[in-house]
């Protein structure tokens, strides 16, 4: 989500065509990575069930935006499902392709929401709702996948792992890991994940001018510890699943 003073001048379908194009070259990466046995299914089913959550993520913060009364996200054609509307070709497809290959799961995020802070109606308190439902929805969505795997699963694993899931099964399991990791990420309260939120909730009014020129060059410092330091994540991110297989399994 992209949070500030000013209104957002980027053209609607500016990364559509991109989008499409790198929607393309990524499946057909994939295709190729599974049948030289380089990933998984489970890898590409993780790869898969990204794109929509991130999707979701981002339309869920400009939807309570519009809600709160800034329709910058509506005026943009943001509040689309449409995945080429939010695709950003480095966090959705670049970045996921490159940590499936080095380490074995994806990460990634969609091109931010525009979000001006200014036409809320309450911005200072609104602005904590629109940043924190995006990791609201993500557990939802997390929490339903979970049961929805339990119930077809009867809450337990085959004998031969995994693996012998159906495609459906394993699918709802990987999306509901996924929003589990991508909410979790999301409530770090650093700038600009959406847990900072709260953080700016409580600064001072005459500091956020100040804050929100940094909280675009901190994007940065997070991408750097996403693709350099994917350990010091580990145990953070190991915990959410932890407590999300809580609800998949009896």
């Amino acid at each position: 989500m992209s949070q500030d003073g000013g209104r957002s001048t980027a053209p609607v379908h500016r990364y559509g065509p991109w989008a499409l194009v790198g929607l393309v070259v990524a499946f057909v990466v994939a295709v190729e990575l599974a049948r030289h046995h380089v990933v998984d299914r489970y890898e590409i089913l993780f790869f898969v069930a990204l794109v929509p959550t991130v999707v979701v993520h981002e339309v869920s913060h400009g939807v309570v935006a519009y809600w709160c009364g800034d329709d910058t996200a509506k005026r943009a054609g943001r509040l689309s499902l449409n995945p080429l509307r939010h695709i950003d070709p480095v966090g959705t497809i670049i970045l996921p392709i490159v940590l499936i290959l080095t380490t074995g799961s994806a990460f990634g995020w969609a091109r931010p929401v525009p979000v001006d802070l200014r036409r809320l109606r309450h911005p200072r308190n609104q602005a904590v709702l629109v940043g924190l439902v995006g990791p609201f929805v993500n557990i939802v969505i997390a929490l339903l996948a979970g049961f929805a795997v339990r119930l077809l699963s009867n809450g337990t694993v085959p004998a031969g792992g995994l693996d012998q899931w159906p495609l459906g099964i394993a699918f709802l399991f990987e999306l509901g890991a996924v929003n589990a990791l991508i909410a979790a990420f999301n409530l770090i309260p650093i700038p600009p994940l959406d847990g900072s939120a709260v953080l700016e909730r409580l600064l001072p009014a005459a500091a956020l001018p100040g804050y929100y020129r940094l909280r675009s060059t901190l994007m940065f410092a997070v991408l750097a510890l996403v693709l350099f330091a994917p350990g010091a994540l580990s145990s953070f991110f190991n915990e959410a699943i932890r407590l999300w297989l809580r609800v998949v399994y009896v």
